[in-house]
């Protein structure tokens, strides 16, 4: 499959989902249950971080035990990490931010990627290595809707998925944007609703968002 293939791939997984909610986990029974929730609320895909030593093997299990969702392996910063993602199952890769090394390691990896970056030099740099699906990242700290504004007119191949910022409040206004293909977020699942183990929390807030997709989107 060429790049061409996987970016088309990749628009068309962010697309299906509108709402990326951003998962970190520190036990596979969090993992387990916090994935459950969010599905259950309406919400089919995650990118679920790589920031814990179970983050890994959660992404194994859950691929496992939980096929209908969609995961994206979410802060890979080595290719290491891109080869250890892609073995546990990730149907997807996402970055940070994204060196000229590492651009190169996620060009020829065999799966979809949404690389990450913060201004346009870094997204021209992407799209040099033939990626067409990107992260802004953090988004609302590096000029919100007025920067994805700004980049729909140079950039007007581009498609981006904004993540940093982004609120049940404003995440309307972040899906209306043309060049906008999916938006990521961690409202509906903050640490202190997965401390306490308050699924129906995630589920209830994980509903709200699939509604807001659906009336933006329709």
């Amino acid at each position: 499959m060429t790049i061409e293939a996987r970016q088309q791939k990749a628009e068309s997984l962010l697309r299906a989902a509108g709402i990326l909610p951003v998962v970190t986990v520190h036990t596979l029974d969090e993992a387990r249950k916090v994935s459950a929730a969010l599905l259950k609320g309406g919400l089919p895909a995650i990118e679920l971080t790589l920031r814990t030593p179970v983050a890994m093997e959660a992404l194994a299990m859950l691929k496992q035990e939980l096929p209908d969702i969609v995961i994206g392996a979410g802060t890979v910063l080595s290719t290491d990490q891109i080869e250890q993602s892609i073995a546990a199952g990730a149907d997807f890769l996402v970055t940070p931010g994204t060196p000229a090394a590492l651009a190169e390691a996620l060009a020829a990896a065999p799966i979809p990627v949404v690389p990450g970056a913060a201004t346009p030099t870094e997204l021209l740099s992407l799209m040099a290595h033939g990626f067409r699906v990107c992260k802004l990242f953090p988004a609302s700290a590096v000029g919100g809707l007025a920067m994805l504004k700004g980049l729909a007119g140079p950039l007007s191949d581009l498609k981006i998925c904004p993540t940093g910022g982004i609120t049940e409040d404003n995440a309307a206004d972040y899906l209306s944007q043309p060049n906008v293909v999916c938006i990521g977020g961690s409202w509906m699942v903050p640490k202190a609703w997965l401390d306490a183990g308050d699924w129906d929390k995630v589920t209830e807030s994980s509903a709200k968002a699939a509604a807001i997709v659906r009336k933006v989107r329709g």
